[in-house]
């Protein structure tokens, strides 16, 4: 594998006009960006009705002519919010994403599975089988429409918080389905469970045993355990996670997949892509993130 499909999220860096967040990202040596639209740019608003072919190619182009494509839409919705009003918004706010994601020059927009509560934070009833089949109706839903236009919906799973919290879920929500459109962003320290310690290759190795066909996208950062309880939302080579590990089996498996840096901004980037390029040294990889200085032009 080379690690040349390195990627960051768009808002990490912050808001501001397209363009200028486009030339941000630019003055390092990323190849793609987790795009979400609400999040980097502050006169679009978490509401249907505001995409066009227009936007979608005036946003493609800002970030090409640095030579950066978008590897994902981020519209992050809760799929079975408790308010049906809320819900019904946010499913045409996601089918409005699919339908233009082509003119982003992206095939994949991308979600949570939500929770009952209406934040997405942990409800036991998550784990219930009608929570569950709450759950398929939406993204069928949302299949539908990415199946008439040619791109992914594209699921990520939360171990103890979301609807799809474990292996078992994810295999049974991709089978429930059943749409070639129905994909997977793979994030191995969401799936990292709270309170017990594990075989992170293990894990990494079931995932892939899993619905390892169906991943399209690699979200990567770092975590620690401290009295048996898992912290998130750190930067890649700050923690526990055995990044090498993960880039061995993408270099087996998924060649070229794009892999998205959580948590990183341009406090962190540096350290970061220097930490990512030593992991992939590990695994005999070579690639473009080696070179971290600046491309812009």
């Amino acid at each position: 594998m080379r690690v040349n499909n390195i990627g960051v999220r768009a808002h990490d860096f912050g808001q501001g006009e397209v363009a200028e967040i486009a030339h941000r990202i630019a003055q390092y040596p990323i190849k793609c960006v987790q795009l979400a639209l609400t999040k980097s740019f502050p006169f679009i608003r978490a509401e249907p009705g505001q995409i066009s072919p227009g936007f979608g190619n005036y946003v493609r182009d800002a970030f090409a002519q640095y030579n950066i494509t978008i590897a994902v839409l981020g519209c992050y919705i809760n799929p079975i919010h408790p308010d049906p009003v809320e819900r019904e918004l946010s499913l045409q706010r996601f089918e409005e994403h699919l339908i233009f994601a082509r003119d982003f020059g992206c095939a994949i927009v991308g979600t949570e599975t939500g929770s009952r509560n209406a934040d997405c934070t942990y409800h036991p009833d998550n784990a219930s089988q009608a929570a569950f089949d709450e759950l398929v109706v939406s993204i069928k839903r949302l299949t539908k429409v990415a199946e008439r236009h040619g791109v992914f919906v594209g699921i990520e799973g939360v171990a103890h918080q979301h609807v799809i919290n474990n292996y078992p879920r994810m295999t049974a929500l991709l089978n429930a389905v059943n749409s070639p459109n129905l994909k997977v962003i793979y994030d191995p320290v969401n799936f990292y469970p709270n309170k017990s310690n594990i075989d992170q290759p293990q894990l990494i190795d079931d995932a892939f045993s899993a619905f390892g066909n169906a991943i399209v996208a690699i979200h990567c950062k770092d975590f620690v355990k401290k009295e048996h309880r898992k912290s998130v939302d750190l930067a890649s080579g700050t923690g526990d996670m055995d990044h090498a590990y993960l880039l061995n089996v993408l270099k087996q498996k998924k060649p070229h997949i794009h892999v998205i840096l959580e948590n990183t901004d341009e406090k962190s980037i540096q350290a970061v892509l220097a930490y990512i390029s030593h992991a992939a040294l590990n695994t005999e990889c070579t690639g473009d993130i080696t070179d971290s200085g600046s491309r812009a032009t």
